[in-house]
């Protein structure tokens, strides 16, 4: 059922005004293991590439949460809806090396840039930029459209990347409304 999705990310990555989501979220401890491991399978991904950020003024926008090329993903909007950036997991990793030979999303065909800033790498690319951070076998990015999101929002969603807790797990997760999922 979420395979449809995959096709469709893209386009919901840039066409995230129509609907939206209200979830809220606290900080707490990190999700049940049991629950993350069915939220994954939900997802078609492995549990390890689940993560989540917080970025004052943004949410989740649920209908985007899900398996995207092998990678877990995640569209972020600004509460005014205009603004977007999007959270990619994936296995691997980014060395001063292999930064610039990495794609950075879909735009294939643009030298891109890499620049160390601090335990990420500040990316940029055509029209796009993002935050790559690798750690323990994942790389997590945070990219959007550079003329709509700066720097330093998608540096403060890449420092605040992390494992979801069970309030941010349940606020990924579509709502069943007693219909069972």
């Amino acid at each position: 059922m979420m395979r449809p999705m995959r096709a469709l990310f893209p386009l919901l990555l840039l066409s995230m005004l129509v609907t939206g989501c209200d979830a809220g979220k606290k900080d707490g401890a990190a999700a049940d293991s049991a629950d993350l491991d069915a939220a994954a399978r939900v997802w078609g991904v492995a549990p390890e590439l689940v993560y989540v950020t917080k970025v004052s003024g943004f949410t989740v926008f649920q209908q985007s949460v899900g398996e995207y090329k092998d990678e877990f993903a995640a569209a972020y909007r600004s509460d005014k809806g205009s603004t977007k950036f999007g959270l990619f997991v994936g296995r691997g990793t980014i060395t001063a090396e292999s930064c610039p030979k990495q794609p950075l999303g879909e735009v294939a065909d643009r030298q891109v840039t890499c620049e160390h800033d601090g335990d990420a790498w500040y990316r940029k690319a055509g029209d796009s930029h993002e935050y790559a951070v690798p750690g323990n076998g994942v790389v997590i990015r945070l990219i959007a459209d550079a003329d709509k999101v700066d720097r330093t929002i998608l540096r403060k969603a890449a420092e605040s990347a992390h494992r979801p807790d069970d309030v941010e797990l349940a606020a990924l997760l579509p709502t069943s409304n007693g219909a069972g999922t």
